[in-house]
């Protein structure tokens, strides 16, 4: 059977959490996703039948000597803290229970100096704005923002959403390379991020190895480089953005590198990270709101909620591979023990895949697409091997919770 994206064409789910093996990790997000070749997806181990970010939760209860790793920090801090005025970390966020926690565990209990920067929403939610503010007024700390060219914004969005079906690509890919950019502009030694990449089933070895160097945010050529399924030559050509442009996108060029030691970290793998207390964390240090309704598609409230386009970002990834905000959710908080594999299955059941129609007509008219199009786009994208169209209805061919139409 048609596979598309180059999913597995066998669909496992994994037997402690919710997730299944079409969920993608370490995508190259620079390439087109239909044509892509060398894409990875979360593993199941066939004894086991368990993924990989299950396998890190264990790891993490089990084997981890926490009390090490935060010795670790306290000499990494200890090395590079500033002894004057400057800046000595960085910490990328948008005022999120992540940044917030990250940020003031940084200043306040290492004594580290941050510049916390900001690639902001595409469309901010008013919460969204408020908790940003609040971070930075309430937390206390500098803030530098940059807002990347809105038309360049938009035009990128619109193509990211025709050609992938993925709305925050570009947005994601900015929001990645913009760090170490200021770091390196600055001479500041250190960027912090929150969760390690391997809690989400990314491949385990990134999690034993914190630090990365110039090869995560540097690139030899950009010649082979893709944007919103464009290269960089047809998006000049066909859709007018330059390249400077589209540079603010971009990693650093080899060329330009500096000889600055600019080094990334997650402060995930120095401190045991669970969501939920981040969220506790982020109320009392920076009076931190979750949304004031639940969010479509899950059963949460304080999740990803500063844009308004989040929503539809998990509906596309509930069409293109079968997972939506809820299967995540659930399969994160069935990891930190606060559900069982049973409730998370109901929550999937019961929330997944709802349509976000709160803010959609507005993303449409920002974009400008016709409501028709959209719905025809992600017909398009529904793989064949997930999905199969029934009495003018689709239907998932398998579900976790076994009543798939192939079930």
């Amino acid at each position: 059977m048609e596979t598309l994206y180059n999913l597995p064409e066998k669909i496992v789910f994994c037997k402690k959490c919710v997730l299944s093996n079409q969920r993608p990790s370490s995508i190259p997000e620079f390439k087109h996703i239909r044509s892509r070749e060398g894409a990875s997806y979360l593993n199941i181990d066939d004894k086991t039948g368990v993924c990989d970010a299950c396998a890190v939760a264990e790891y993490k209860d089990k084997s981890i000597d926490w009390e090490l790793r935060e010795k670790e920090l306290s000499i990494l801090c200890d090395k590079h803290r500033s002894k004057n005025s400057d800046y000595d970390c960085i910490v990328p966020g948008s005022g999120g229970k992540d940044s917030v926690y990250a940020s003031h565990i940084l200043k306040y209990q290492y004594g580290m100096n941050p510049l916390t920067i900001t690639w902001p929403p595409i469309l901010y939610t008013d919460y969204g704005y408020k908790n940003f503010r609040n971070w930075i007024e309430v937390g206390g700390f500098d803030n530098l923002t940059i807002k990347p060219n809105g038309k360049v914004m938009k035009v990128l969005t619109k193509l990211s959403i025709e050609n992938l079906l993925h709305p925050f690509q570009t947005f994601i890919l900015g929001q990645k390379n913009l760090a170490p950019k200021i770091a390196q502009k600055y001479n500041i030694p250190l960027v912090f991020y929150g969760e390690a990449e391997s809690e989400y089933g990314n491949p385990i070895a990134e999690h034993s190895n914190s630090m990365r160097k110039s090869e995560y945010y540097s690139i030899k050529s950009n010649k082979d480089l893709y944007l919103a399924g464009h290269s960089l030559k047809e998006l000049e050509e066909k859709h007018g953005l330059t390249s400077k442009d589209l540079s603010i996108f971009l990693p650093i060029d080899e060329k330009n590198l500096t000889k600055a030691d600019i080094q990334i970290h997650y402060l995930g793998y120095y401190k045991k990270w669970i969501p939920q207390e981040a969220y506790y964390f982020s109320v009392e240090n920076a009076d931190f709101s979750a949304r004031p309704y639940r969010s479509q598609g899950t059963y949460s409230k304080y999740n990803s909620i500063d844009d308004k386009i989040d929503d539809l970002h998990y509906y596309t990834t509930f069409i293109k591979f079968g997972l939506g905000r809820a299967t995540y959710d659930a399969s994160q908080e069935i990891r930190n023990k606060h559900l069982t594999l049973d409730e998370g299955k109901l929550l999937v059941k019961k929330y997944d895949g709802e349509f976000p129609d709160k803010y959609f007509k507005e993303i449409l008219n920002y974009i400008d697409m016709e409501e028709t199009k959209f719905h025809k786009l992600c017909d398009s994208f529904r793989s064949p091997h997930l999905w199969i169209k029934t009495n003018s209805e689709w239907k998932l061919r398998h579900t976790v919770n076994k009543d798939g139409y192939n079930d």
